[in-house]
């Protein structure tokens, strides 16, 4: 079992810091409501329409990190609030580590950005912290790569790959109904 853990992500000259933590009750509200965009509903196969939805789908996360087989992690950006040094985080993405089995040399990575927060390098420095812990904690349990797919339409998605130094290895075919289009897969491997 692993502790659930934060990963802190650096402020950028353009963009504000990040805060990468397991998800919580707390983060119900606004996951429904990022949820609601129908170009994340696109890409993504899980469907949160209300409170019970968002509810359901945090145990299920934080139900994963207990068991120790996938990490889903929420990026919340760091943003200054109305009252003098204290800061306000704000919803902007997911980043999950799944499929970790101790001995297996794979495992797969996967993220989401919130409409509000794209185009703003979100996801590749998300990717970039989770891609870094994952190697800094597993690989004594034997994971050597890392595999990130995404359909072959999702041109952002191929861009993060991309900015995250996640190779281009091969063009995998649909498998329906939870991949139902060809797919880009990318491979980052330990020793990159």
């Amino acid at each position: 079992m692993h502790a659930p853990v934060v990963l802190q992500v650096a402020p950028t000259p353009t963009s504000p810091a990040l805060v990468l933590r397991p998800w919580c009750t707390e983060d119900v509200a606004a996951l429904v409501e990022v949820c609601r965009d129908p170009g994340l509903r696109r890409w993504t196969s899980h469907v949160v329409e209300n409170d019970a939805d968002g509810a359901r789908w945090v145990q299920a996360q934080q139900r994963h990190w207990a068991a120790g087989d996938r990490f889903s992690f929420g990026v919340l950006e760091a943003q200054p609030a109305a009252q003098p040094g204290s800061v306000r985080e704000q919803l902007v993405g997911n980043v999950v580590l799944k499929e970790v089995t101790s001995g297996k040399p794979a495992a797969e990575v996967g993220y989401w950005t919130a409409a509000h927060a794209r185009g703003r390098g979100v996801a590749p420095r998300a990717l970039e912290a989770l891609t870094g812990w994952a190697f800094d904690t597993f690989a004594a349990d034997g994971l050597e790569r890392l595999e990130l797919l995404h359909q072959v339409d999702n041109l952002a998605s191929c861009r993060v790959a991309q900015k995250s130094r996640y190779d281009f290895d091969s063009v995998l075919p649909a498998a329906p109904p939870s991949f139902p289009r060809d797919g880009h897969l990318h491979i980052r491997c330990l020793s990159a």
